[in-house]
């Protein structure tokens, strides 16, 4: 392995690597948020030395693509950064574990799609593989967003897995998400005069009790199951110890089946908190998991048969934004990302490469 001198920081990849050692390569480039040139340049290189590869490159993001005339398109995108890094670089390996900063969220995931990009030369459908950066940080600098800004085209698919740690279980799409303020309001006083107030804060209770007695939708979607969530997850009020607060702030955060979009969520959550001022303060659609697909079908078959929704949002909401339906699946830990003591398992890995490898070199009917 090739490293900068003094330093066990690799400036090449080895795609001939199995993929935990492959993994652990990855590791041990520091690639923080912000920070992933030299990883993103390693990867190009190593994806330009493959002949069946056309690759493009725009900023710290790298989409290599194969171009055979298959009648579908496949894509897997993997982000390159991490979270910052808690004392848990270099990687290490311990028996079936490889500990290390962006084991589990996603370089092990990230090793996977550079372990099928060198080994499928001829596979039953074209593939996409993208490569991006600040995944971890603000949606504005999300290279994901700016690709599908900028370059549409470049994600052009009829399916997309993201390799995003799950458990090496199939996660279909992805919940929408919606915040709203709603604000209260009354009169300020002297609380040994309260008679001559209106007590904010009191307001609070009728929002409460309305969430207290919500009772939120069950959708089956694709054969998934999705659970929505209304709950106040943020109350601010009060002036002093001794006033009466004229205004009190109650966050709700609303996580919404993919069958709705974000005027129907809207919509549905002025009709509950009806006489309130409300407004929305951070919205992100969900994706649909589009497992009625015949690549998707393909693909659950392929990975053990079985599939679960995925709760919470995840970048497989872009794609749907761009119409192409999007599954979650990678063989990292969720329950282990951005830990200190975040690790992935050796045999996972080999057995989400396999799966993969498999459902892109079987029969497609």
């Amino acid at each position: 392995m090739t490293t900068l001198p003094g330093t066990s920081v690799p400036t090449r990849l080895d795609l001939t690597l199995d993929g935990g050692a492959l993994t652990a390569q990855l590791v041990d480039f520091p690639s923080v948020s912000g920070e992933e040139e030299a990883l993103a340049d390693a990867v190009e290189q190593a994806l330009r030395e493959l002949p069946h590869l056309t690759v493009q490159r725009y900023g710290n993001n790298v989409v290599a693509r194969t171009e055979l005339g298959r009648g579908e398109r496949v894509l897997l995108a993997g982000h390159l950064d991490t979270v910052p890094i808690a004392d848990n670089l270099p990687s290490r390996v311990e028996g079936d574990l490889l500990w290390g900063c962006g084991t589990s969220d996603m370089k092990s995931g990230v090793a996977v799609q550079l372990r099928l990009a060198a080994t499928l030369p001829d596979p039953n459908r074209d593939l996409t593989f993208v490569f991006y950066d600040c995944e971890e940080i603000e949606a504005a600098r999300n290279g994901l967003g700016r690709l599908a800004a900028e370059h549409p085209d470049w994600l052009a698919a009829d399916f997309a897995v993201l390799m995003e740690p799950s458990g090496a279980m199939v996660e279909g799409g992805c919940q929408g998400t919606m915040r709203i303020r709603i604000r209260l309001t009354g009169v300020r006083a002297h609380a040994a005069r309260a008679w001559l107030g209106d007590n904010a804060i009191h307001h609070a209770a009728e929002v409460l009790g309305r969430l207290a007695a919500y009772q939120p939708r069950t959708v089956l979607i694709d054969g998934l199951e999705y659970r929505e969530g209304l709950n106040a997850v943020d109350i601010r009020g009060g002036v002093a110890g001794n006033v009466i607060p004229d205004e009190c702030q109650v966050t709700v955060n609303f996580r919404y089946a993919p069958d709705r979009g974000p005027a129907d969520a809207e919509a549905h959550l002025r009709e509950v908190f009806a006489g309130f001022d409300l407004e929305v303060t951070d919205s992100a659609p969900g994706a649909l998991p589009g497992l009625d697909r015949p690549a998707a079908k393909a693909f659950v078959a392929a990975t053990g048969g079985r599939a679960r929704a995925k709760y919470g949002w995840t970048d497989v909401a872009r794609f749907s934004a761009l119409g192409v339906p999007a599954v979650n699946y990678g063989p990292g830990d969720p329950n282990l990302a951005h830990k200190r003591d975040e690790h992935c398992s050796l045999s996972a890995i080999a057995e989400c490469e396999e799966r993969l490898h498999a459902w892109l070199t079987g029969p497609t009917a």
